[in-house]
């Protein structure tokens, strides 16, 4: 169960630095990539496993791990560097799952181009949450 999303002493949100998000990025492309080499060694045992079986595996994986996980929950990634997204007019409500595919394509879409903004508000927000209607937060 989540602790809170407010300081103790401040009584206001914190929003996590670009690094805690670049971190928890790593995290998960790791723990993608092992899944991937999981997945692909359960295949192997299996005979004539067609390419297609692969290839959607392979792009499921990459295609809905993070829209769903931050729709119902949050990233390993997340999880491990404490944060978490939510939306932007309501801080302790979670995501729809159509809001985390918008923020999520956008997100891969512009790579590094969609953090430019991070710096330039108090909350953080980066392209995607902007168009999403989200925002990152500290637990």
């Amino acid at each position: 169960m989540e602790t809170t999303i407010t300081t103790e002493n401040t009584g206001h949100t914190e929003y996590p630095l670009l690094g805690d998000r670049v971190q928890s990025s790593f995290i998960d492309g790791i723990f993608l990539i092992i899944l991937m080499f999981v997945f692909a060694s359960l295949l192997d045992r299996y005979q004539n496993t067609p390419d297609w079986v692969r290839i959607l595996l392979f792009v499921g994986l990459w295609a809905i791990y993070e829209p769903v996980c931050t729709a119902f929950a949050c990233t390993l990634g997340n999880y491990i560097k404490k944060i978490r997204v939510r939306q932007h007019g309501s801080s302790s409500k979670k995501i729809n799952i159509l809001q985390a595919l918008i923020r999520y394509v956008l997100k891969v879409g512009l790579g590094w181009f969609s953090f430019l903004t991070i710096h330039s508000n108090k909350e953080r927000r980066a392209i995607h949450d902007f168009a999403a209607g989200s925002v990152m937060i500290k637990i």
